[in-house]
């Protein structure tokens, strides 16, 4: 079974509808890219000589050729390694030289970056420009037939933001990518034959994982001319490729409801934002669908198990009527159909309704382990389970609330407090456009708690004023002991807030 099917599919019975644009711009058609995918494997066999299996990386900012470049790796039997264009030099070298990637494709503004990457990369043999002649005579030649591939092949190696350490490369087969798109349509959306997805969001991420879906359904696939996330150009582009479902990161959703061209969006232009990579803010949440309308779903997912571990959906997000609403918004949703969820404590036993534990998941999207990385592997799949290092709690109702990543969680006094309750209280002041909040060392107490705070422009915030504000939302002991005002929170190339930084800054 190789991924691939689904191009082919697409191109059989969607032919003439468009299957990639650039900007405001057709770029190819279903039948056309069907047609260019199959003789680019070709060149990848014959004139690069890779052989099943062998992995094929490429750093590029948001353009359709990365599309065309990943469905010709897997037409070929080969294994993509799609690298987030933001990356430091050195975090390229590292996920070059433990891919083993043979081959680079790369957009102009990244191919000094790679070239230098490379001399860390021993088995990289070619780098290629998708400006150049060199990707352009890859279209030249006849079609060749699909290769075949086994549901357990690597299809995707999806490399992990790397906050602490390097970076590990999720291993990801065509059995799980299936099984990821599959669970799209069970649980998220289907969208219309004939709508589109603009990729706003890096393609080496959340924004690249939902193209599957997209085009089964014969969606047209837009790349912003820029190449990255502008709010008026995305606008545009929703309003030019209407029926659009995007996937946004909060923080990007956030800059949409708070950019005046939000109000140039055309009634059918947008369909769906599937927001995910952290949970948003109830307030943001709550000003984005007053804005939007009832067109938000949430997921949570790791690239360990792609864009599926619980989902709250789009009618959840709707049913203000319900007396739990502002409870649901705040949680991740329930289970996804294609895998289990369980809360558990440190051997593994399952917890009761409402006690706090490590999150774990289990089915068809878990990836197979960390790429020649065994040690990694054996801790975080366990008989199966995938042990996520994220901490949370079911409700009566099945849904699942996050409180932190296991390691921010703070230790106070004997209590444990988490940073996003914390948070969320903090947001709900008008004048603050973000916060973070970690534990700093303690002599008496273990931990105290500290909020970083980011005022919004022109607006003064008093330590007073949010401590009120803590003391009427929460109990006492979990108010911040200190507030630090900066003009920007640390945040990695993924648009995570780095606690690690923060705590450095301490």
């Amino acid at each position: 079974m190789n991924i691939a099917h689904l191009l082919l599919g697409s191109a059989r019975e969607f032919s003439t509808l468009p299957a990639l644009a650039r900007g405001t711009s057709v770029h190819l058609n279903y039948r056309d890219l069907w047609r260019k995918v199959s003789v680019m494997s070709m060149h990848l066999t014959g004139r690069f000589g890779l052989k099943r299996g062998d992995r094929v990386a490429f750093a590029m900012t948001n353009c359709v050729e990365a599309i065309e470049v990943m469905y010709a790796v897997w037409h070929a039997g080969l294994c993509a390694v799609p690298m987030n264009a933001k990356l430091h030099a050195k975090e390229l070298a590292f996920i070059l030289e433990n891919s083993g990637a043979k081959l680079c494709f790369v957009t102009p503004d990244l191919a000094d970056t790679i070239a230098e990457a490379a001399k860390e990369a021993p088995e990289l043999k070619e780098i290629v420009d998708v400006t150049t002649r060199s990707y352009s005579f890859m279209e030249v030649g006849d079609p060749i037939a699909m290769a075949e591939a086994e549901a357990t092949d690597p299809a995707w190696l999806f490399y992990t933001s790397g906050t602490t350490g390097r970076p590990k490369g999720a291993t990801l087969t065509h059995r799980n990518l299936l099984a990821m798109t599959l669970n799209y349509f069970a649980d998220v959306d289907r969208p219309p034959v004939g709508g589109s997805i603009v990729h706003a969001a890096p393609i080496s991420h959340g924004s690249g994982l939902w193209n599957f879906a997209m085009l089964a359904r014969g969606s047209v696939q837009v790349c912003p001319e820029s190449g990255k996330y502008e709010v008026p150009e995305t606008v545009e582009l929703m309003n030019r490729w209407p029926q659009c479902s995007i996937f946004l990161a909060p923080t990007m959703v956030k800059r949409l409801i708070e950019h005046g061209s939000v109000a140039d969006l055309k009634p059918d232009a947008l369909r769906l934002v599937s927001y995910g990579g952290a949970p948003m803010y109830v307030s943001d949440l709550k000003h984005a669908l007053d804005l939007l309308g009832d067109k938000l779903a949430q997921l949570y997912g790791q690239g360990e198990s792609p864009m599926t571990i619980t989902h709250l959906s789009r009618e959840m997000h709707a049913d203000r009527a319900h007396p739990r609403w502002e409870q649901r918004l705040a949680s991740a949703g329930r289970p996804d159909s294609c895998v289990a969820v369980k809360v558990v404590d440190e051997d593994g036993q399952q917890l009761p309704v409402g006690e706090v534990g490590e999150i774990i998941v289990k089915g068809d999207t878990v990836m197979s382990g960390y790429w020649n990385s065994p040690e990694a592997t054996a801790k975080s799949l366990r008989d199966g389970w995938l042990w996520t290092g994220d901490v949370g709690a079911f409700d009566e109702e099945g849904l699942l609330t996050l409180k932190d990543r296991s390691k921010d969680m703070i230790i106070s006094g004997g209590s444990n407090i988490y940073p996003r309750e914390i948070e969320d209280v903090l947001n709900l002041h008008p004048a603050v456009a973000e916060c973070s909040v970690v534990g700093r060392p303690h002599p008496e107490w273990g931990e105290e708690v500290v909020a970083f705070v980011v005022p919004r422009e022109g607006k003064a915030v008093k330590p007073g004023d949010l401590d009120k504000l803590c003391l009427d939302n929460i109990a006492r002991f979990k108010r911040p002991k200190d507030y630090k005002f900066i003009e920007a929170l640390p945040k990695n190339n993924y648009g995570k807030i780095l606690k690690t930084e923060l705590r450095k800054l301490l």
